[in-house]
């Protein structure tokens, strides 16, 4: 079965950075993309970033971009998510996500992961 598992949340000092990995098992196909996703407190789900497996091509949210790196390695089926300069809005699970088929980068992923808290806070 397809599983995705996310690690590297934690708690961190505005300013401060994290990187998160998803590692990705048991598929038997290629993505087409992996992203990740998060959710804050009373909040909808929303798009962060998203990276095409094939190609390497980037996505970034507005809101993270020049902060956040997204980045994979194929050969361990992971993908990474560096968040540096941390803001208190950036306080959600983060959620890895795997999509099957070319569309729009910022919906239909058919795997998700169980995710990961990321806590910015002083």
């Amino acid at each position: 079965q397809e599983r995705l598992v996310e690690s590297g949340g934690g708690l961190v000092q505005p300013g401060g950075s994290l990187r998160l990995s998803c590692a990705a098992s048991g598929f038997t196909f290629d993505h087409y993309a992996m992203g990740w996703f998060r959710q804050a407190p009373g909040k909808e789900r929303e798009f962060v970033t998203a990276i095409t497996w094939s190609d390497g091509v980037t996505y970034y949210a507005d809101s993270v971009k020049g902060r956040f790196i997204i980045s994979k390695d194929n050969a361990k089926n992971t993908v990474y998510l560096q968040m540096n300069t941390l803001k208190p809005e950036d306080t959600a699970v983060y959620y890895c996500a795997s999509k099957a088929f070319p569309g729009s980068i910022l919906v239909q992923y058919n795997y998700w992961g169980q995710g990961t808290q990321v806590t910015v806070s002083s």
